[in-house]
């Protein structure tokens, strides 16, 4: 009689397993849920640039756009193109204003050329900033008040980190004085570096006016900026302690650019800015100033700007991502070097005529310029001058228009010098063909983009040549 068999003990749920049998293997690893634990938290790199480092082989997004372990709140924020079309954005609490735009470029399959910026407008108040690459774009509407109607724009902004390549535009020698050890004759690429430094940072002072708080009135004084803020002489131009009064500092409040001009303000001229605490509570917070030209803002606020930068705890470094190994680069001139090389590739590969598909255009000569971006069908003058100005008021920057005042002719819209010019291109008729010119028919073109083509690299009689067109661009 054969012997018993053992008992066999219960599974798990209480089945009885077959003897001499081994028990099943586990079940694989559920790979859709398993978390995945390689992804690791990269630590932040403090660099005060972003977008003058970006390389083509590496990611465009920053880590902050990367899954992580842990799940992050979300809010939806509108943003707005030229043309006022919108679109909503569910994004991290946490995102940047540089990865705003790196969305919004990938969503719309744009050239990223180191220009796109996200741009806050003060409806009420008709003030406008540039938001700096690291600002939390969430933190920046949190101090929106709930009956303001403000706006976030994306467009291009070409003087983002012009004073690199042209110190002398942005920061003129009688505005500019330096330690008294500091050598009188400093290049301009000492002075980006002292303006880059924690430890010294050249005066820059110029008269500026100023609104009186609480009253209608502006006031003309003697302004100087220091690396501990912004002081006014109380006696003349006087830069004795004794005589320099504290206006501003910029810890915790932001700078904007007037874009109404006299209109809202009152202001004495047309180049006004202010600051505005983080926390404000109306226009009565503002410290409002106006310069008695463009230079001279330009200057006041690209010295403010780095000088915030500077002292900045999440200012950023450079870096050069071209090699085995990345690396900082210490050298402003060289980051320009890597601005530079990167805006030609740019141009390389936006010369092909194509339209907005990728596509070769196939139009007729009357009508081929219609389809370019830089073309802008019957604007004024003025808005002209305005969507470059918000473009940037770049050497070079420049749009097409048609006439107001003559029907059959066109306008260029020129940016130079600090200051927005128009040159008429008029059509001539020859032998029953029709061209275009800028000089009287010394030079004749067959279409308008076979003449903007040739004053992007000939300067001929333009004071400059063609370099960042003005768009529109749709969200």
């Amino acid at each position: 009689m054969a012997a018993p068999l053992p008992a066999v003990p219960p599974g798990p749920r209480g089945e009885v397993r077959s003897p001499g049998r081994h028990p099943p293997p586990p079940p694989p690893p559920d790979r859709r849920t398993k978390k995945d634990d390689s992804v690791l938290e990269i630590p932040s790199i403090p660099n005060p640039f972003p977008e003058l480092c970006c390389s083509p082989f590496a990611s465009v997004l920053s880590v902050s756009l990367l899954p992580k372990a842990t799940s992050r709140k979300k809010q939806v924020i509108k943003v707005y193109s030229e043309d006022d079309t919108s679109k909503a954005l569910e994004v991290p609490t946490d995102i940047t204003a540089r990865d705003v735009c790196q969305l919004l470029i990938l969503k719309n399959h744009y050239i990223d050329d180191h220009n796109w910026t996200l741009f806050e407008h003060l409806t009420h108040t008709g003030l406008g900033r540039a938001i700096e690459d690291h600002e939390l774009v969430m933190e920046v509407q949190s101090n929106w008040g709930m009956q303001e109607e403000n706006k976030f724009y994306f467009r291009k902004y070409y003087a983002k980190y012009e004073f690199f390549k042209n110190p002398v535009s942005f920061f003129p020698d009688h505005m500019l004085s330096f330690p008294n050890e500091t050598n009188a004759a400093i290049s301009h690429s000492g002075i980006l570096q002292m303006f880059l430094s924690s430890s010294t940072y050249p005066e820059i002072h110029g008269y500026l006016h100023a609104k009186e708080q609480g009253k209608k009135s502006w006031k003309k004084l003697f302004f100087l900026l220091r690396r501990s803020g912004l002081y006014f002489s109380t006696k003349g131009t006087s830069k004795e302690p004794r005589h320099l009064q504290f206006f501003c500092e910029f810890s915790n409040s932001d700078m904007y650019m007037s874009l109404t001009g006299k209109k809202i303000s009152g202001a004495p001229t047309n180049y006004g800015f202010c600051f505005k605490p983080n926390k404000s509570g109306g226009t009565r917070d503002l410290k409002q100033l106006c310069a008695d030209d463009e230079q001279s803002r330009t200057c006041w606020m690209t010295a403010i700007r780095l000088l915030k930068r500077s002292i900045s705890e999440n200012s950023l470094v450079a870096m050069d991502f071209s090699g085995h190994r990345s690396r900082i680069i210490e050298n402003p001139m060289e980051v320009l070097s890597v601005a530079v090389e990167e805006g030609l590739a740019w141009r390389r590969r936006g010369c092909l005529r194509l339209n907005s598909h990728g596509s070769p255009i196939a139009m007729s000569n009357m009508a081929i310029h219609r389809s370019q971006s830089w073309f802008h069908h019957k604007i004024s003058r003025d808005e002209a001058q305005r969507l470059i100005l918000q473009h940037g008021l770049v050497d070079g920057v420049f749009l097409v228009r048609d006439s107001q005042s003559n029907p059959k002719t066109f306008v260029l819209s020129l940016s130079h010098g600090l200051k927005i010019k128009h040159f008429q291109i008029v059509p001539l008729e020859d032998d029953g063909k029709l061209f275009y010119t800028l000089d009287d028919g010394q030079t004749r073109f067959t279409d308008l983009i076979q003449l903007v083509e040739f004053y992007q690299l000939n300067k001929g009689v333009l004071p400059c040549k063609l370099k960042h067109y003005c768009a529109r661009i749709a969200l």
